[in-house]
């Protein structure tokens, strides 16, 4: 079990405990730390504390972290939508709502639980037992095409192009507004969003740099189909860095307006272009996946109320 110490400074007088903690504790978030105060994990001058508790300057706070539980992906007889496939790689078109690898809360059910059963463990081992053969990934509700290394010099290489920036990947999306251009970019570092640590952002504070070209597919009136293509790869990051400009994506529960599209069970997003320099054959390869139903549904539908 891991234990950290900490002292209130002045300027921490008053502020609820949690809240305090969560702004010490990057890595944990206020949930995190209340379930710890629950067990008892958290003591203030050597007392148990709950989370609704204020700090006073000087007080001494001692913070037990368990050890963490192995998560080992185990494989399943899930059926993948396999574009490409050969000895060395496979490009796969990931469906909306499937997580890539095994995290908390998602242990199973996984692409990677997936591939480990239809590659029969035949996958790099650089992403660790956890992500195996994944290169790069796209969260849950986005749809789109992957790469996956069978081994670890394919692995490699595929970074390596991942890392300079060689790697094409453009992505079609839905947003709010009528952007007054038909193309741009967005160049703006995105790092841990300060005020709540589950989202991203663009901050200056421990960042990394980022860049989103966009360009105009067709216009609605109050929403625009955009195709993004991406020179680098942060989390969320065309979702951080269209809403940052004041068009968030259209179903995007974490970073749209409140009232989303509940309907899109997620944001308007597919990974539909990929193309990269074969490991092994040094050819040019290049993928170009249809837009799901839903994307499609909807697109129709916003053609048709915009035409009346």
């Amino acid at each position: 079990m891991q234990t950290r110490e900490f002292t209130v400074p002045p300027e921490g007088e008053g502020q609820r405990l949690d809240r305090w903690l969560a702004d010490c504790c990057e890595d944990l978030s206020r949930n995190a730390l209340q379930g710890l105060m629950e067990q008892g994990l958290v003591l203030c001058n050597d007392r148990p504390v709950n989370k609704k508790e204020k700090v006073r300057a000087g007080d001494a706070i001692l913070l037990h972290l368990p050890d963490p539980q192995p998560i080992e992906a185990q494989p399943q007889n899930i059926p993948l939508d396999i574009v490409y496939e050969d000895p060395y790689l496979l490009v796969v078109n990931k469906p909306k709502g499937m997580v890539v690898h095994p995290a908390p809360g998602n242990p199973d059910g996984t692409l990677v639980n997936a591939l480990l059963y239809h590659c029969a463990g035949s996958l790099s081992g650089i992403g660790g037992a956890i992500r195996p053969g994944i290169v790069h990934r796209i969260d849950k509700d986005t749809s789109g095409l992957l790469v996956v290394a069978k081994d670890d010099a394919t692995h490699q290489s595929l970074s390596e192009q991942m890392s300079v920036h060689s790697i094409h990947r453009v992505y079609h999306a839905v947003v709010y507004g009528n952007l007054k251009q038909d193309e741009g970019f967005v160049e703006a570092p995105i790092g841990r969003d300060p005020r709540d640590r589950k989202k991203m952002a663009v901050t200056q504070t421990n960042s990394k740099y980022a860049y989103t070209g966009w360009q105009v597919l067709e216009r609605f009136g109050n929403f625009t189909y955009i195709a993004c293509r991406l020179k680098t790869g942060r989390t969320h990051q065309i979702r951080v860095h269209m809403a940052s400009i004041g068009h968030p994506l259209a179903g995007d529960p974490v970073y749209g307006p409140r009232n989303c599209i509940k309907a899109l069970q997620g944001q308007c997003l597919h990974a539909k272009e990929l193309g990269f320099v074969h490991p092994a054959t040094g050819k040019s390869m290049f993928f170009d996946s249809e837009l799901p139903p839903y994307f499609a549904e909807y697109l129709a539908r916003l053609r048709k109320e915009f035409r009346k």
